[in-house]
């Protein structure tokens, strides 16, 4: 059976997630870092930043054996485990949260999931994404990523 490149998840030191998704393309390994960007207050002004969605994390795709070619450039620090095993995204998952930062987003949370929430998919147009997306209103969305453990709150600019 061919091996297939599957998305994982890497944990990096601090504040370093852009630098290691820059090292690593480099290096042709395919690395996702999302990003939003979020106003900061300063004693004299106010600026826009970009910042991680989810603080020193990112998202790798390679085959299970490259796994340890990472750790070829300073950063990494290691790799989310499920049930001893590598934690794996599944695409669809990735896709659906690369289509939503893509939309003018203001603020983001990221949370633990609690045992006994209950998640279910409010829009049809999200039909069939396997429970990722637990409520939509006007200006907010909740995706799932069940191989991680973890819900993110997406606010939508409201001023746009």
């Amino acid at each position: 059976m061919a091996e297939h490149d599957n998305w994982y998840v890497l944990y990096t030191k601090s504040r370093k997630e852009k630098q290691v998704t820059s090292r690593l393309e480099e290096r042709g390994i395919t690395a996702y870092c999302p990003m939003v960007k979020t106003v900061r207050q300063w004693s004299d002004r106010k600026k826009k930043i970009e910042t991680p969605l989810i603080p020193s994390c990112i998202f790798i795709k390679c085959k299970d054996t490259d796994r340890p070619q990472v750790f070829q450039v300073p950063g990494p620090s290691h790799y989310l485990f499920w049930l001893g095993k590598p934690a794996i995204v599944k695409n669809n998952e990735l896709e659906t949260m690369q289509n939503w930062l893509e939309g003018d987003i203001s603020e983001a949370h990221v949370q633990d999931l609690k045992a006994g929430d209950t998640y279910v998919i409010e829009n049809q147009d999200f039909n069939g994404q396997e429970g990722v997306i637990t409520e939509i209103s006007k200006n907010r969305i909740q995706l799932i990523l069940k191989e991680l453990g973890i819900k993110i709150t997406i606010t939508k600019n409201q001023n746009a």
